[in-house]
């Protein structure tokens, strides 16, 4: 069958009352909506709804008239109230009826393990004349893949990732891209820190925040602020640029006003940024928290270069012997601002802790962090010992408690990660 329709958009449908009542957390959506993005179709819409069939039904009849593209998670099991297939079936005014090769598929997943085979279960052996099964090697329920005559196409999925994702991404992707799924796209994003939301929207300016091609979107993360740079080109039909073009040239704009806060792009976690600088020089590192409750050690995660890690409470006796002079640090320093240059006052307490835990781990790089209760907000003192020298700074991060304990973490890996580079 030979398709005009191009596959531009689509809307995404999670069904199960689990979903709805807080039950089950819903993961698909966003790994599908991330891999039709990548794709270049645009998601317009991203739906929970109960396992009602009438509601049901109706999404899937909305989200036709809209989208190119409907894509479904959940729905597809056994028991009366799984009602995906009898919605499309509904939809498309078409009947399902039992596919002997899924029937004698499924009678075989029963009897190889000596087990009576469910009467119920013939009903994920459906399909409708429109439909071909999507094969599921991790489950018991068989996707579906329904061409509408208009070129539009509905995908049903399992909910259970372990069965989406597969299907999804062996089958699903293929499938469209053989259709020309999607526009001619492209993206970068620039991970920063060291700046809010507020102040970054600030600096790139409404202008540059309000245009349509390129996009220049910010984002609060719980590990940074990004900055995503999409566009669509223009694609061989109109000559304009390609999107990679667009993109280099905002990308190059931004960098231009945020170059200084930018510490990594795409994807990318402090892990893996300070991992890369640490393996660069061949360094490992050593780590001690103070009233940090491990944020930072949790932050970095278990990787071969984190060699010694160790959390104290601020009253415990390793902590108090090496307590440091940074009690009187300015308490009305902006959130998220330095309270005195690095290099600018010893240490001595958070310099020896670092030192200790460099020798115990037997680590290149040590790195001690402190955080305290300054207000509302919490003061942050971090000392790096690296090979050739010692580095310190004091900052005030924004709010306190667990709040403040995170951002004294991402804090100190900033800090870290600018020295380490510097090597």
């Amino acid at each position: 069958m030979a398709h005009s329709r191009r596959i531009l958009t689509a809307e995404l449908l999670s069904i199960g009352t689990e979903i709805t009542v807080g039950e089950t957390r819903d993961t698909n959506a966003g790994e599908l909506a991330r891999s039709l993005t990548g794709l270049g179709v645009s998601v317009a819409r991203i739906l929970a709804v109960p396992d009602d069939l009438g509601v049901v039904t109706a999404a899937f009849a909305s989200a036709l008239e809209q989208a190119d593209l409907v894509v479904s998670t959940g729905g597809l099991g056994p028991t009366p109230d799984d009602l995906t297939r009898e919605s499309i079936a509904a939809v498309v005014a078409e009947e399902p009826a039992v596919d002997p090769d899924l029937e004698e598929w499924l009678r075989r997943l029963w009897s190889r393990r000596g087990m009576p085979f469910p009467e119920m279960n013939l009903k994920q052996a459906w399909l409708i004349p429109s439909a071909t099964a999507l094969p599921n090697d991790n489950g018991t329920a068989p996707g579906w893949w329904v061409d509408r005559p208009d070129g539009r196409i509905v995908v049903a999925l399992p909910g259970p990732p372990r069965e989406m994702r597969p299907i999804w991404t062996d089958q699903v992707v293929s499938r469209l891209r053989e259709r020309g799924a999607g526009a001619d796209t492209a993206h970068r994003t620039f991970r920063l820190a060291g700046i809010g939301e507020s102040q970054l929207a600030d600096l790139l300016g409404e202008e540059l925040l309000r245009a349509t091609n390129p996009i220049v979107a910010t984002y609060a993360r719980a590990d940074a602020v990004d900055v995503r740079v999409s566009a669509t080109g223009g694609g061989d039909s109109t000559g304009g640029p390609s999107a990679a073009d667009l993109v280099d040239e905002a990308a190059r704009h931004v960098l231009g006003i945020v170059g200084p806060y930018v510490w990594a792009e795409g994807d990318t976690t402090w892990a893996e940024a300070i991992g890369e600088a640490l393996e660069s020089h061949g360094w490992t590192l050593a780590c001690v928290e103070v009233g940090t409750g491990g944020s930072l050690a949790t932050l970095l995660g278990d990787r071969p270069w984190l060699v010694f890690t160790e959390s104290l409470a601020p009253d415990a006796p390793g902590a108090s012997a090496h307590a440091d002079s940074d009690a009187d640090a300015d308490a009305d320093a902006d959130a998220d601002t330095r309270i005195e240059g690095a290099d600018t006052e010893a240490v001595p307490g958070l310099e020896a802790l670092a030192r200790r835990a460099m020798s115990v781990g037997g680590a290149d790089v040590g790195v001690a962090v402190r955080a305290r209760p300054r207000g509302d907000d919490t003061a942050v003192s971090v000392v790096v010992v690296r090979p050739d020298g010692v580095h310190r700074e004091r900052r005030l991060v924004f709010l306190g408690g667990a709040n403040g304990r995170s951002r004294s973490a991402l804090t100190a890996a900033a800090i870290v990660l600018a020295r380490v580079r510097a090597g």
